[in-house]
């Protein structure tokens, strides 16, 4: 973790969580950050401490500059632009600004309400309400870009890729996406990255020393 101090950021985080794609985020960047661990176990986002930080009582959060951020599109553009030279984020006027952008935020407005439909086996809303149209729709959106390169922006690698392969591992895992080969293909190429690593060995510290 070597950056300016003004790029400090506080990072509250879970093991086994949402929040460990942020982590492997946070090392893929080298940015400098204070880890903030929570026990989901024990409810600890449910505390007056953390509810007096993020009244949903989620994680992950970041603090900037006292800046609150929160919503994991919102934390990944954030903090890739902070660090600019790790070149995850195609700047403003780049041409892929765009589709960075639209992948960021197609995982919270689409994929996420679908994939929660699916999981508790309920109807969507009709069409014309539902945020993400159908399931079938929504995975087929995806799954027809992973297809078009390496990454979601074709050859480019960004921070949206480190967002969505950690969230097509743990939902392939637990049978909520079909591990289709063009899925599995890109979960591996992504997070065999060794920020990938980097944040399991730091979970695994974290859970073993809640179990000492």
């Amino acid at each position: 973790m070597t950056a300016t101090a003004s790029r400090r950021v506080t990072f509250f985080h879970s093991p086994q969580s949402r929040s460990g794609g942020v982590l492997a985020l946070l090392e893929e960047l080298g940015a400098d950050y204070e880890l903030r661990a929570l026990d989901l176990r024990r409810g600890e986002q449910r505390g007056d401490a953390y509810l007096a930080v993020n009244p949903m009582g989620k994680v992950p959060a970041i603090v900037h500059d006292g800046a609150l951020v929160t919503e994991q599109g919102a934390i990944y553009a954030y903090l890739a632009d902070l660090y600019p030279e790790a070149g995850l984020a195609p700047a403003i006027g780049d041409r892929l600004r765009g589709p960075y952008l639209r992948w960021l935020f197609f995982y919270g407005s689409s994929f996420e309400p679908a994939l929660v439909d699916r999981s508790m086996k309920r109807e969507p809303a009709p069409p014309s309400t539902c945020p993400y149209g159908d399931y079938d729709t929504m995975l087929k959106t995806l799954t027809d870009q992973l297809a078009r390169g390496a990454y979601l922006l074709g050859e480019r690698f960004t921070a949206a890729d480190m967002l969505w392969a950690g969230a097509l591992r743990w939902t392939t895992m637990f049978k909520l996406v079909p591990e289709l080969p063009v899925i599995a293909e890109y979960v591996k190429r992504v997070t065999s990255r060794a920020s990938f690593a980097r944040a399991a060995k730091i979970d695994a510290d974290l859970l073993a020393a809640r179990g000492a």
